[in-house]
């Protein structure tokens, strides 16, 4: 008998922030990606963490290796703060890093590992990249690495970041670019552990960008995406349509949105391609199958 993958989602947010994000969707980012995992991996047991909070029970290297699989999620802090909700985080990824389980991330969880192993993150002097990450390409190294079955050499995927992946650590493979980041997604081996990352969000729904959306509201005008906040509402409105009807053509070629985001599976690639061919295996290595 296969025996269910332990998991641990690793909350990026502050408590404040993770109130503020249910208020607007309904869920934390840690729950939506612990959906994202069930569904995946429809017996897996996940618990979460949230290593932002002070005092937080967190496991050390050792009480990480109970678990078969690391993700941590994005998150509204800037890393280049070191304020102690940051650093708690990086602390906690060198743990993951030395207690050698597999270890994933998306967007903030990319710039934590990133810094965890050595490298630096920045504030983006593009600005802000959102709704969709447009044309990443996979680059030589990407098109051969394993987290990226699925996918096309070129595609687009839900964003929502201001920084990025300045200095790259000495492990760091870069497997994703595009024009706005030259690092969209990689593989960092550092220590005892192999980290996967993206600087996008595979786990998004259309509902998640429609909350990031309405979070950033007036900010999205004053910095350009939306001259209007009637352009914005109507971005919306188009959006909350296409996610009642993903079949409506019509919205999906006005809005930009192809296969990359409407296709579950082709969407979800990166982490399901993690769970495959990461945690199995290394469960399969301990024992634990």
């Amino acid at each position: 008998m296969t025996r269910a993958p332990r998991l641990l989602v690793v909350e990026g947010n502050t408590q404040r922030a993770r109130e503020r994000q249910a208020a607007i969707r309904g869920k934390t980012y840690s729950e939506g990606y612990s959906d994202v995992l069930r569904h995946i991996v429809p017996d897996a047991v996940v618990d979460i963490c949230f290593p932002a909070d002070p005092g937080a029970n967190l496991p050390d290297s050792g009480g990480l290796g109970g678990y078969d699989g690391v993700a941590m999620t994005g998150s509204s802090l800037n890393i280049y703060d070191e304020k102690p909700e940051c650093l708690r985080q990086v602390d906690f990824a060198r743990a993951v890093f030395d207690s050698g389980v597999p270890f994933f991330g998306s967007c903030w969880g990319l710039q934590v590992a990133t810094v965890a192993a050595g490298g630096s993150v920045r504030r983006s002097p593009k600005g802000r990249e959102i709704g969709l990450a447009r044309k990443i390409a996979l680059t030589e190294a990407g098109r051969a690495h394993p987290m990226h079955d699925g996918k096309g050499w070129a595609f687009d995927a839900p964003a929502v970041h201001t920084d990025e992946v300045s200095e790259r650590p000495s492990g760091m493979t870069v497997t994703a670019t595009n024009s706005f980041s030259e690092v969209q997604a990689a593989e960092i081996r550092h220590g005892n552990g192999t980290f996967w990352g993206v600087q996008y969000h595979p786990e998004f729904t259309l509902k998640d960008m429609i909350a990031v959306l309405e979070r950033y509201g007036r900010v999205l005008v004053e910095e350009g995406p939306f001259r209007a906040e009637e352009d914005l509402h109507a971005h919306v409105t188009d959006l909350r349509a296409l996610e009642a009807d993903p079949s409506r053509t019509d919205l999906s070629w006005r809005l930009g949105y192809d296969r990359d985001v409407l296709d579950e599976d082709r969407r979800l690639s990166e982490i399901r391609n993690w769970i495959a061919y990461m945690v199995r295996p290394a469960m399969a290595q301990r024992g634990r199958i």
